[in-house]
């Protein structure tokens, strides 16, 4: 389905920065906006519940370049630790 909106400027620039970021189209960023509302009304109940709500939006799997997630998460803590500070 398709809909024509005239957006009030300030809205469609608001929509536009926020959007910006990830690298979607106005209409993809837009239509995941919304889809977060089916997921405030019925959150996720439980651990499997959760897992399945990442999988679904790609959080889970979305690094693949990350072979060994707890390694990398000692590299980032450390370089954390260790950075210095300007």
């Amino acid at each position: 389905m398709s809909i024509n909106l005239d957006l009030p400027p300030e809205l469609e620039n608001e929509l536009f920065t926020k959007n910006s970021w990830l690298n979607l189209t106005l209409s993809e960023y837009i239509l995941r906006v919304l889809s977060i509302k089916q997921v405030i009304a019925n959150p996720p109940k439980t651990g499997d519940e959760l897992v399945a709500y990442w999988q679904s939006e790609g959080v889970i799997n979305s690094r693949p370049n990350i072979t060994d997630s707890q390694a990398h998460t000692r590299k980032l803590r450390h370089e954390a630790q260790t950075r210095e500070w300007a």
